[in-house]
């Protein structure tokens, strides 16, 4: 009804075009089509970073502070992780929700907008994913992927699933640290000291 009175005769034009276009809006929002123009889509994918995100920096400070050290985006090693630890030949990857393809079935279904396109783009990127596990566990190294989401909500189940895995390298039961998120979901451990997984050097985060 406050559209019919918005399109109604005796408003004036601008409020007639501004009330066609919160129809056209609404019904490209109903249909499921990207309700950005073609330049306004362009310049929002750009504006994703491929890295130093909000949530790699987050877990970055995370594992630095839990005395993880590490190596960003090594070249020497297969798919150059966000996070690597040689000493225990550990490869973690921070992967976005949109770009990684997470509940994929029901997120391509939304795409309108140069369909194929995309569709081939985040496929070709699961698909290297996959690649990039299989070749990095052939090599002996053990892979964690985190969404982005993730780390946002559960940073503690994230960077508790590292400490295990490097305190279990060391031998040893479970990590000294255990975030309060994750024993709410996995229930109490046991606790053991936990090491630097790299040596204290002057090197960067």
């Amino acid at each position: 009804m406050i559209l019919a009175r918005i399109l109604t005769d005796k408003s004036s034009a601008k409020t007639r075009f501004l009330g066609i276009g919160i129809i056209n809006e609404a019904w490209r929002r109903y249909m499921g089509m990207d309700v950005l123009t073609p330049e306004q889509r362009r310049r929002c994918m750009q504006a994703n970073k491929s890295r130093g995100t909000k949530p790699e920096l987050a877990l970055g400070r995370l594992l630095w502070s839990c005395g993880v050290r590490y190596r960003k985006h090594p070249k020497d090693v297969a798919g150059r992780p966000d996070f690597c630890i040689k000493k225990y030949r550990l490869a973690i990857f921070v992967d976005g929700e949109f770009w990684h393809g997470r509940h994929w079935e029901e997120r391509k279904k939304r795409f309108s907008h140069n369909r194929d396109f995309w569709i081939a783009k985040i496929e070709r990127n699961m698909r290297r994913d996959r690649e990039v596990t299989t070749r990095l566990e052939k090599c002996g190294w053990s892979v964690l992927r985190f969404w982005e989401t993730e780390i946002k909500k559960q940073p503690g189940v994230c960077i508790a699933a590292v400490l295990q895995h490097i305190a279990l390298a060391c031998g040893q039961y479970a990590p000294q640290y255990v975030p309060m998120d994750y024993t709410e979901e996995y229930g109490d451990m046991p606790t053991a000291p936990l090491l630097a997984a790299e040596p204290d050097e002057p090197y960067g985060i």
